[in-house]
């Protein structure tokens, strides 16, 4: 097997400036950002072939839940000429987009973007699967090893880069809940994950009867997707959640600036109990449903009362799936509990689509060889600084930057594609020690916490009313 150095970073003498690990929306994003700073050497990787996001989920008409300004640069730099605009433009296609009034784009269509971007920036270096990160004290580097794959996969040739800086973009991995893992990971069992929904689409239009289990966006966008090519009268879905209602997103205009730097920061400064505390409770912000894709589940039901009956669907929340187990004739027997009655049941369908989501990567496997310099909140997870670097040990004189793998450290808006373009010119800002993205100080009319919190003033008496003259 050869050896290979794609970007030219073979001397630990002459490193990068920052190596990326991971291509997904938020590298992407720094990348785009970091393009015009000719000062920056930087290099991204990624052990896929090309950029795709969430090819399993772009489902005919699906949205975003966030607006097109939400792209990769605009709400750090406007001018940027990867925003999505001149990505319209470069497909003439800026007047349709004028005339169709959207503000939510498809998301096929932020794919696309993100395709265009990814097959135009020269940093990135699709096929390169990062095997360890080692940190390189006599350079003052950290050497990153690599494995170029070919067209399938396969591995090619082995590489080492070097740079100065790391930021770990690897993103998310789809969760299967415990009790249905061995049949979601039998390849002939009929159980699969949300992610992989597109792939099998049509498997499951032809199963008998369909369980989809999730009461998030994705559980929505499926459940309506199956509903609305079933035929009436003979839908046979069923649709399971654990939280107690099929619940709207948060999506009031004070409510979403939770999702700003301004909330962003106020998290960060709070205590580890109290963060902990806080994320659970504010699940409608991120794992709700919206709006329009509520009123379509109900149109569409509603729609097949109208010559008399009702569809064969059946909705229900407060639910959770306690075991699962093959049913005879190659179906799946599901365990179920309620959480408010205190009953279990149990359902039997012929496939299963797990809208359960997703949890954030793991860092242990790939900073093995870092973690003796890894410093750790109490429960064990990697501490994160304001401007979203690992807290290492003085003697790691480098950064390590996380995108989308702080939660516990910056709260509900980590995984959110509005705040891409703010942490990734808080990075660069932070790595160049200048300001080639000037932030703003203040992004929300919320004021969250207290400005300048002091102790008790001392307790004084009241001022006496004046004494009446007579």
């Amino acid at each position: 097997m050869s050896t290979e150095h794609p970007t030219g970073t073979a001397a630990p003498t002459d490193p990068l400036d920052l190596a990326g690990i991971g291509i997904g929306p938020f590298n992407l994003s720094l990348a785009a950002l970091a393009q015009p700073l000719t000062g920056l050497r930087t290099a991204f990787y990624d052990q896929r072939p090309a950029f795709h996001w969430h090819p399993g989920l772009l489902i005919d008409g699906a949205t975003l839940q966030v607006p097109f300004l939400a792209d990769l640069v605009t709400l750090a730099d406007p001018t940027n000429p990867w925003s999505f605009l001149s990505y319209l433009r470069s497909r003439d296609r800026l007047y349709p987009f004028y005339f169709a009034e959207r503000f939510h784009i498809h998301r096929a269509e932020y794919d696309a973007y993100c395709r265009w971007v990814s097959e135009n920036l020269p940093a990135l270096h699709f096929g390169h699967q990062i095997d360890a990160v080692r940190w390189n004290s006599s350079h003052a580097v950290f050497e990153i090893d690599s494995t170029h794959l070919d067209a399938d996969g396969e591995a090619e040739a082995l590489g080492r880069s070097y740079a100065r800086n790391l930021v770990l973009g690897i993103g998310t991995a789809p969760h299967v809940p415990e009790a249905l893992r061995p049949l979601a990971e039998t390849p002939a069992a009929p159980v699969l994950h949300s992610s992989d929904y597109l792939d099998h689409r049509e498997r499951l239009l032809a199963a008998d009867h369909v369980t989809v289990v999730g009461a998030g966006q994705s559980g929505a966008e499926i459940f309506l997707d199956l509903l609305r090519a079933r035929p009436e009268g003979r839908e046979r879905l069923h649709w399971l959640a654990r939280t107690p209602a099929f619940a709207p997103m948060e999506y009031s205009k004070l409510g979403l600036e939770h999702f700003t730097p301004d909330y962003t920061r106020y998290f960060h400064a709070l205590a580890e109990p109290v963060r902990d505390a806080l994320v659970p409770g504010q699940w409608q912000l991120y794992k709700g449903i919206d709006h329009d894709t509520l009123a379509a589940v109900h149109d569409e039901l509603y729609r097949r009362t109208l010559h008399g009956g009702w569809p064969d669907a059946v909705l229900t929340p407060g639910v959770r799936v306690e075991a699962a187990d093959r049913a005879p004739g190659g179906g799946v027997t599901l365990h179920l509990a309620h959480a408010e009655q205190h009953t279990r049941t149990r359902l039997t369908t012929d496939a299963v689509v797990l809208a359960t989501g997703y949890r954030e990567r793991r860092l242990d496997t790939l900073l093995a060889a870092l973690d003796p310099y890894l410093c750790r909140d109490d429960a064990g997870r990697p501490r994160v600084d304001a401007e979203h670097r690992l807290v290492l040990d003085p003697a790691v004189t480098g950064s390590v930057h996380v995108q989308n793998a702080e939660r516990h450290s910056h709260g509900v808006g980590t995984p959110d594609l509005g705040l891409a373009a703010w942490r990734s010119a808080t990075i660069l800002n932070s790595l160049t020690g200048t300001t080639p993205y000037p932030l703003p100080d203040r992004t929300a009319f919320t004021t969250f916490g207290l400005p300048h919190p002091t102790a008790p003033a001392a307790a004084t008496a009241p001022h006496a009313a004046p004494a009446q003259q007579g």
